[in-house]
């Protein structure tokens, strides 16, 4: 019987001092998977680690990395491979974007090309380097962190090119190495309502007639509500599982609706959606 178990299964999750990197490394301690972590400081990665040790069967390691930086990327897989002998899932997660390169005309060049060294060529870089010791044991998985903004014209030049260009990345890792056991695929996820992102929202000022942005944007998610990091953890599990064995080459949406339709208030308006259904 296949199990939702990451059990001598070893991963590498990159950005994973806070936020959603955090609680996908937690969720796979939790499946008994171990773990290499990372972010650009030790400071801020070690105590996760020791935190997620302590509290589940999985072992976490710390480790300093720039994933932007080909060498420090080099000395991750290097260390998941001293520490664990094996590296079969990686989770590209680590990313930002800039809020004030919203559109073309207000993104420099300098911003483009920190925006696409940061959200695609590091995963580039990271696949790159797994990529030998997967197939070495006979295949693995790769999550790659997209996002609803590489799907449809949302703003964030820079950072929405770099996401788009990741699924084409995905796809062809899942068609050039499938033969080998290495399955790729990209979690495209709407607004995940981590803690940041929340005092975010909560300060800056609506567009709409909002007292703030959070309330606007709940406006276009039909399920009226937020992701949670846990809903990103969970989904990077099933994909990292060996329940997820026949999938690869696939961009998982996880929006709660958002690429579905127009903004709630205007469906309501035009079509009624609000009106309780009853049976006729």
């Amino acid at each position: 019987m296949v199990e939702l178990s990451l059990r001598d299964r070893p991963a590498i999750v990159t950005g994973a001092s806070r936020g959603i990197g955090r609680e996908i490394a937690a969720r796979f301690a939790e499946a008994g998977g171990d773990v290499a972590i990372c972010s650009r400081s030790l400071d801020d990665v070690r105590p996760v680690a020791e935190e997620l040790t302590a509290a589940h069967d999985g072992r976490v390691v710390p480790v300093e990395c720039d994933v932007t930086d080909r060498d420090e990327v080099r000395s991750l897989v290097d260390t998941a491979l001293d520490e664990f002998g094996e590296v079969k899932v990686l989770v590209n997660n680590a990313g930002g974007s800039d809020e004030s390169a919203n559109v073309a005309h207000r993104c420099d060049e300098e911003t483009f090309e920190r925006m696409v060294d940061l959200n695609l060529k590091s995963q580039f870089l990271l696949s790159k380097e797994v990529l030998p010791a997967m197939v070495a044991v006979g295949g693995g998985s790769m999550i790659h962190m997209g996002s609803v903004n590489g799907l449809f014209g949302i703003g964030l030049s820079g950072y929405s090119e770099a996401k788009s260009g990741l699924l084409a990345m995905s796809r062809n890792i899942a068609a050039h190495y499938g033969q080998h056991g290495v399955r790729s695929n990209v979690i495209s996820a709407g607004t995940i309502e981590t803690a940041s992102r929340r005092e975010e929202m909560e300060n800056t000022e609506g567009r709409t007639g909002d007292s703030n942005a959070r309330e606007g944007w709940l406006d276009q998610y039909p399920l009226g509500r937020f992701g949670t990091p846990r809903e990103v953890a969970d989904t990077s599990l099933f994909l990292a599982s060996e329940l997820s064995s026949f999938i690869t080459g696939e961009n998982v949406v996880l929006d709660g609706g958002l690429t579905t339709s127009l903004s709630t208030s205007f469906i309501n308006e035009v079509y009624d959606a609000d009106e309780v259904p009853s049976r006729r």
